[in-house]
């Protein structure tokens, strides 16, 4: 069987990859969480995970987040 190669893609259009640096476009409530994350906010050294919230990475503040890449660019 062949191994599907997942292309996730930021708000401008840009490929993101595993390791990449990314800056949050928008303030989003986090669900589980009484703080949120501000738009600004970097998330370093994602990972590519599947489905609509492909994003997975850690900010300083909260751990274990699950993003949708459309309120993500690439740092």
């Amino acid at each position: 069987m062949e191994d599907e190669v997942i292309v996730v893609r930021d708000s401008n259009g840009t490929e993101l990859k595993a390791g990449d640096s990314v800056i949050v476009i928008k303030d989003l409530k986090v669900k589980g969480s009484s703080t949120g994350l501000k738009r600004g906010t970097v998330i370093k050294n994602i990972r590519i995970g599947e489905g609509s919230e492909a994003v997975e990475g850690n900010s300083d503040k909260i751990k274990g987040l699950r993003l949708n890449p459309s309120f993500l660019k690439k740092a």
